[in-house]
């Protein structure tokens, strides 16, 4: 029985990341023999072993054959005589398919190693185009390393959109691998490299629908819709690590995706159709509920937050009720956040001050620090406290603005 570290744990190793998990291969093994050194079976679809005292994964070596359309329909042969390199075969990309012996030694049959040195990434045989979640980690990896995709590669990726396989991707799945590469540093790539095979249209049509809408060029020397959201993604990625504000200005624009060409470059009410485009999309994704409401929040608001400097006490109450700050106010500062990075998200402007995030934020401070409970003691009851409460609050928000 032979051992040896694959997959991630080698390739962040070699590129002098942090490992974050183990995982590693057994060639020559069977699951009784496993089974006997105290192994714990937890693999339904083949055979994974948790290590007696790491608890880290072992999987037997094993071979892959697709039976089926989508990521699912796969026969699994795992036996003794499947060799290493067969094992790493089936994997998906070079940088993936090296693995290390307990002594240290790489092996390396496809590449890996100068794919990783060249910042390619580059599929291993012509079996990647058996499972469509590829696509997504492909996309991920380049949100991950800033790393381009190989051209066979992207040839393979765009066959397999035109054959229909990304339409077998369940809701779960897709959510999973766009909430990993909001994560990562670079998130713009992860929508660049589906956009460029073709899969962006079938799996965020909302996104794709951007491209190409003009924009005011005085608001937006940009002026392309869809380039202007990804660099609000990218200065939000700069702003916070908080991948739901991440998504809140990645989705916030939607509403141009629908306006029209009649209408162009300008976009009026699109902060209400785009709200409308989140919950569409985030109900088909199965997105969770905080994400979604974020982002509904920024879609809808976000161009009267950018008026806060010439809005009224009263207005600037009724926005920071409509937001819920009150009752949420954490979420407020992921509110202002994406929309600091809707602002500065214009080419020329990545740099430039907020002041108004800074507006709202005094006059929530103000509004809180008003309080019905002197109202209840004074004897007023129902709508009168209500009534008053808006007025006292108006009264400070006034206060501080005018200081």
């Amino acid at each position: 029985m032979e051992i040896y570290l694959v997959g991630g744990a080698v390739r962040d190793k070699l590129l002098g990341r942090p490992v974050k998990e183990r995982d590693y291969v057994v060639v020559g093994a069977t699951p009784a023999s496993l089974l006997a050194q105290g192994y714990r079976p937890v693999g339904k679809d083949f055979p994974v072993f948790l290590h007696p005292q790491t608890q880290e994964e072992y999987a037997l070596a094993r071979t892959e054959r697709k039976t089926g359309p989508g990521y699912k329909g796969f026969e699994v042969y795992a036996a003794p005589d499947v060799t290493l390199e067969e094992d790493l075969q089936r994997r998906d990309l070079t940088i993936n398919a090296i693995a290390e012996s307990p002594e240290g030694v790489l092996f390396d049959p496809f590449g890996g190693q100068q794919d990783l040195e060249q910042g390619i990434l580059r599929h291993v045989s012509p079996a990647f185009v058996e499972d469509p979640v590829r696509i997504l980690r492909v996309a991920r990896f380049a949100a991950r390393f800033d790393f381009e995709v190989a051209p066979e590669t992207m040839a393979l990726m765009q066959a397999m959109v035109a054959a229909g396989e990304v339409d077998h991707l369940v809701p779960e799945r897709v959510w999973k691998e766009l909430e990993q590469a909001l994560a990562e540093s670079y998130p713009r790539r992860f929508f660049e490299t589906l956009r460029a095979c073709g899969a962006l249209a079938r799996i965020f049509p909302e996104i794709e629908r951007l491209f190409g809408v003009p924009q005011p060029k005085r608001y937006h020397p940009e002026i392309d819709t869809g380039i202007h959201t990804l660099k609000v993604l990218d200065i939000a990625a700069r702003l916070s690590q908080d991948t739901q504000v991440r998504f809140a200005a990645l989705t916030h624009d939607l509403g141009k995706g629908e306006t029209p060409p009649s209408e162009w470059p300008h976009h009026r009410g699109h902060g209400e159709r785009g709200a409308a485009l989140v919950q569409t999309l985030c109900q088909r994704l199965r997105v969770p509920k905080a994400y979604q409401e974020l982002a509904v929040h920024v879609a809808r608001y976000h161009d009267q937050v950018h008026r806060a400097q010439e809005l009224r006490p009263g207005t600037l109450l009724k926005l920071l009720n409509r937001v819920d700050v009150f009752r949420r106010p954490s979420r407020f500062e992921q509110f202002l956040l994406a929309c600091e990075a809707d602002a500065r998200g214009r080419a020329g402007l990545e740099s430039r001050p907020y002041p108004q995030a800074d507006r709202l934020r005094s006059a929530f401070r103000a509004a809180a620090a008003v309080t019905a409970r002197p109202l209840v003691a004074a004897g007023l009851q129902g709508e009168a406290i209500a009534r008053e409460l808006q007025q006292q609050r108006i009264k400070a928000i006034k206060q501080i603005i005018m200081n």
